[in-house]
């Protein structure tokens, strides 16, 4: 069998088919204002959030991104009058999602065990018919494709968010088919949402970006006070002079650190003093690579100027000790979050042209130049990441205030927890006004 013949079977076509058909049946039933299920119960799907039922699904209530988005949303969901369940199994934060007033329904999902799935499937499909549930979003691979699969028995609207990295191949890439089959489809950007639109041809108005929450409460410079960034500097020897360029993140070879050698060198031959590069992250697991990063720098002299510093246990006090920022990787990375979070602390950040990295970062042509806050440069580019470092470091002082204050503005609008769950609850009501 093909892999696309396989992707048909994983729900089935007739189990797609039959979906299309509730789906069509559900939206004219909403309209005349009931809707009938196959366990016998009618119920009257509300048409705003205030009296809705919301099931998300998650692998487990741990302290992790997204389980802790779940839970903000959940919050969201209780504002405004809806009732919020999550699907997951158990962790930490079951207790702070009930004592919120949010409901907690074991499910262990994390799997890609085609008898634990179909299993979850109707496990899910009780669920909707019992609680009455409105919307189901699940979020991971093994969700997506056993809520499809429920779906495609019940009238309920599916949402499905994408992985950072879909799954290109192996068995996860054949669940990751059920990803293209929620009414609405939530991608952290669009460089995720890609590989999905190229192989599912999946229909841009199905799609909704909304990029991965950081904690804009940690990662907020009124939060840091100054004796935490003196102890940072003292730790790392720095002069009460010298400027700090961070480039947090581990020391790897797809990292990029190797450029910083010749980022130094570059600065220095064009004039800049008074800056040293901090490289503020884990470089024991790549010992070699960190090395070999280090005698580059002796080679060029700039040794005194890049300085590996090893993890570092408060990163909102190395943000707020920073000029300017760096994360200039040469791969594609997973997440990229410290270029959000470097903004939330008001610092102007440099990065480079690959991954979601770009859709982090205000830039020219996208936006004016008066809303800029950073620089996008061309990956594994030394002489281009030198001279976005320059502009950043012959900002005057109004103008560094200015694009620091845009920095964080636009943190808090695009990766705040209370944006994200706010732009998650506007997909969920934008599917109940469907029902109109």
């Amino acid at each position: 069998m093909g892999a696309h013949e396989a992707c048909r079977d994983w729900p089935d076509a007739a189990a797609e088919s039959k979906r299309t058909e509730r789906r069509h049946s559900q939206g004219r039933a909403r309209g005349t204002g009931s809707v009938s299920n196959e366990h016998g119960d009618t119920h009257v799907p509300p048409r705003t959030l205030a009296g809705a039922t919301i099931l998300q699904i998650v692998p487990a209530l741990r302290e992790e991104p997204m389980a802790r988005t779940a839970v903000d949303v959940a919050y969201a969901l209780l504002q405004a009058g809806a009732r919020a369940l999550i699907a997951a199994d158990e962790g930490p934060l079951v207790a702070e999602l009930r004592a919120f007033g949010g409901e907690w329904v074991a499910l262990r999902n994390d799997t890609g065990n085609p008898f634990r799935l179909r299993s979850n499937a109707r496990a899910i499909e009780q669920v909707i018919a019992t609680e009455r549930v409105d919307i189901v979003h699940a979020q991971s691979v093994g969700a997506a494709w056993s809520a499809s699969r429920a779906a495609a028995n019940i009238a309920v609207w599916l949402v499905t968010t994408l992985p950072d990295v879909p799954a290109l191949s192996g068995l996860r890439a054949l669940w990751a088919n059920a990803l293209a089959h929620g009414d609405r489809v939530i991608t952290p950007s669009n460089y995720a949402a890609g590989p999905i639109i190229a192989r599912y041809d999946l229909p841009r108005d199905r799609l909704t970006v909304i990029p991965r929450s950081i904690d804009t409460v940690r990662f907020d410079p009124a939060a840091v006070g100054a004796d935490r960034i003196d102890a940072l500097r003292k730790a790392w020897k720095i002069d009460a002079d010298d400027r700090i360029l961070l480039v947090p993140g581990r020391v790897a070879p797809w990292n990029g650190q190797l450029l910083l050698p010749r980022l130094a060198r570059n600065l220095i031959d064009h004039g800049l003093r008074g800056f040293v590069l901090v490289v503020a992250g884990e470089h024991r697991s790549f010992h070699r690579y960190a090395r070999f990063v280090a005698r580059e720098a002796q080679e060029l002299g700039v040794s005194a100027l890049v300085r590996l510093t090893g993890h570092c246990r408060d990163l909102p006090a190395a943000f707020a000790a920073a000029d300017t920022v760096v994360v200039a990787p040469i791969e594609p990375p997973v997440l990229g979050r410290a270029v959000a979070q470097a903004q939330a602390m008001g610092r102007p950040v440099v990065t480079a042209d690959i991954g979601t990295l770009p859709e982090h970062v205000v830039t020219p042509p996208e936006m004016p130049e008066d809303v800029r806050t950073g620089w996008v440069v061309p990956a594994g580019d030394a002489a281009e990441l030198a001279r976005a470092v320059g502009l950043a470091f012959n900002l005057d002082e109004k103008a560094y205030r200015a694009m620091s204050a845009r920095a964080r503005q636009f943190a808090e609008y695009m990766f705040s927890p209370q944006s994200v769950a706010t732009a998650t609850r506007a997909v969920y009501t934008s599917l109940l006004t469907r029902d109109e």
